[in-house]
C-alpha cells in the first residue's frame, strides 16, 4: 500500500534529486519492409516507423502531465539496417539512414537507432554495404544512431570488423569535423550486443523481438547518491542495502510507466532497462556516487571496487521491482554526460586505462571520450579490441564510444550540448598498436563459449 511518506519520497525525488524516466524507445520490425527496390525499401521503411510510432511522443507527453514524471527521450529502434536493405539490388546504404531520419523527425523523437549490422563472426553483402555507408550517413542525418557488433562470448572478436571500425570513426569523425567530430556521438562498437535496449546510441530492435515492442530505460544517479548522504562511516552491507533500497523505488517508477504506455499504445511492454544514466547536471553523477562511498577522486583506488557494489547491487534492487529487466541495466561511466567524471578526467585522475578496468565491473564499456584528433585509426581499432575482450571473456556487453576530435588535443574541451554534455580530450598511448591491428583474422571465442 502506498502511504503518505512513500509519496512524499517520490516527489522529493524528482524535484531534488534529479530522478526521470531517461527514456521510452518503442522498438519496430522492418523485416516486413524488406524489398529488391530500394527506393520501395525506403518507402515501406519511412511509412512503417511513421504509422507503428504516430502517438509515441504524445503518449508520453501525456504521461508525464499526468503523473508528474519526467520523461527525459522518446525514441525508437528498428530491425539491423545491415538485415533489411540485404535484399535491395543497391551499394548505397546512404538513402536507408535519410530514410530513418525524415520518419523519426515526422513522429517528434529525440534519436531513432538501428543503422546497425553484427558482424561477429564475418561479413554478409549487406554488412559490408552498410558499413561502407555510416560516416556519410552519420554525416547527412541529424537524429539516426548507428551501431556495428564486432565480438560476442560465443564467436569470439572479429579482429578485421574491428580495424574496420577504427577507419571508420575516423572517417566520421573528418565528416563532421565542423562540429567536433559529432557524428562519432552517434556511433557504437558493441561487444555482445543485446537486442532490447532502449538507450542510444546502441539501441536496435533484435530479430527475436516482437512486431513492436515497448522498452523504457529509467535512471537517478541523484537519488541514490542523496541515499547514501543518510549512510556516511557505515560499513559497505549497510551501503548496498541502501543502494538496494532505492533501486527497487527507481525502478517501481519505471516499471508503472512503462505499462502504462504500453496500454496506451497498445503495444507489448518490453522490458525495464534500470541502468542510472548520469547527465551533465550537478548531482546526478555516477562520480559523485563512487565518490560518496569515500574516494576523494573518481578514477583514485578502489574505484573499481565501490562501481562494483554500485552496479550489482542496483541489479539486485531493480529486478524485483520489475516483471522484465532487461537491456544493459547497471551503472553508465559516460565520461561526458557525468559532471563528476568530467571533472576527474581534467584533473588526471581519471584515465582511458582506469575507465576500461571500471568497464570489468559495470554496464556498458568506454563510453563518450574525446581524444585527440591525430590520433590513428590503429590506435581507435586497438582500443575497441581491448573493450571487446573484456566482454568477450567476462560474458557481458561491452561498447566503445569514442571521438577523435581534429584539431584539438589533450586538456581541450569539446562542447556537445544537451544529455551528451562536454568531454576533456583524453589522452591515449602514442605507442603504435599498428601491426597488432594488421595481422586481421579472428581472436578465438574463450572456453566459456561452448557452454550448451
Amino acid at each position: 500500500m502506498l502511504n503518505l511518506s512513500n509519496i512524499m519520497d517520490t516527489i522529493r525525488m524528482i524535484d531534488q534529486q534529479h530522478l526521470d524516466i531517461r527514456t521510452i524507445t518503442m522498438g519496430i520490425s522492418l523485416l516486413d519492409c524488406v524489398s529488391e527496390d530500394p527506393r520501395r525499401c525506403c518507402d515501406k521503411i519511412y511509412d512503417k516507423i511513421t504509422r507503428s510510432a504516430a502517438n509515441l511522443v504524445r503518449t508520453g507527453e501525456n504521461i508525464e502531465k499526468e503523473f508528474g514524471i519526467p520523461i527525459v527521450n522518446k525514441r525508437i529502434s528498428v530491425t539491423p539496417m545491415a538485415l533489411v536493405a540485404g535484399s535491395c539490388e543497391t551499394k548505397n546504404y546512404v538513402p536507408f539512414a535519410l530514410a530513418m531520419d525524415r520518419a523519426a523527425k515526422e513522429c517528434g523523437v529525440n534519436f531513432i537507432g538501428g543503422f546497425s549490422a553484427l558482424v561477429q563472426k564475418g561479413f554478409a553483402k549487406g554488412d559490408e554495404y552498410l558499413l561502407e555507408a555510416i560516416p556519410e550517413a552519420l554525416s547527412c542525418t541529424d537524429i539516426v544512431c548507428s551501431s556495428v557488433n564486432v565480438g560476442s562470448t560465443r564467436a569470439g572478436i572479429n579482429m578485421d570488423a574491428v580495424a574496420r571500425m577504427g577507419r571508420i570513426i575516423k572517417q566520421t569523425a573528418a565528416l563532421t569535423r565542423d562540429n567536433d567530430g559529432l557524428g562519432c556521438a552517434k556511433l557504437v562498437v558493441f561487444c555482445n550486443a543485446v537486442e532490447d535496449n532502449p538507450f542510444m546510441a546502441g539501441a536496435f530492435h533484435g530479430v527475436g523481438e516482437a512486431d513492436r515492442v515497448i522498452n523504457v530505460g529509467v535512471s537517478g544517479p541523484g537519488v541514490v547518491y542523496h541515499a547514501l548522504q543518510k549512510c556516511k562511516g557505515q560499513p559497505f552491507d549497510v551501503v548496498a542495502e541502501t543502494i538496494k533500497k532505492t533501486a527497487f523505488q527507481i525502478t517501481r517508477m519505471g516499471q508503472m510507466v512503462a505499462a502504462e504506455a504500453s496500454r496506451r499504445l497498445d503495444t507489448p511492454f518490453g522490458i525495464v532497462d534500470l541502468s542510472l544514466a548520469p547527465t551533465p547536471a550537478v548531482g546526478d553523477s555516477v562520480a559523485r556516487i563512487l565518490e560518496e562511498m569515500g574516494l576523494e577522486v573518481c578514477g583514485t583506488h578502489g574505484t573499481t571496487a565501490a562501481l562494483a557494489l554500485l552496479n550489482d547491487a542496483v541489479k539486485k534492487g531493480g529486478v524485483m521491482a520489475s516483471s522484465h529487466v532487461g537491456g544493459l541495466s547497471g551503472a553508465f561511466i559516460p565520461v561526458s554526460e557525468d559532471e563528476g567524471m568530467i571533472a576527474a578526467a581534467l584533473g588526471g585522475t581519471l584515465t582511458i586505462d582506469k575507465l576500461e578496468a571500471m568497464t570489468c565491473v559495470c554496464s556498458v564499456g568506454l563510453d563518450m571520450i574525446a581524444v585527440p584528433g591525430d590520433t590513428t585509426a590503429e590506435t581507435i581499432s586497438a582500443i575497441i579490441a581491448d573493450e571487446a575482450a573484456v566482454g568477450m571473456v567476462n560474458s557481458k556487453t561491452t561498447a566503445v564510444r569514442i571521438i577523435p576530435v581534429e584539431g584539438k588535443t589533450v586538456g581541450d574541451m569539446v562542447e556537445m550540448g544537451g544529455l551528451l554534455g562536454s568531454a576533456p580530450v583524453m589522452p591515449v598511448h602514442r605507442e603504435s598498436a599498428a601491426s597488432f591491428i594488421a595481422r586481421g583474422g579472428r581472436i578465438p571465442a574463450p572456453l566459456q563459449s561452448l557452454k550448451n
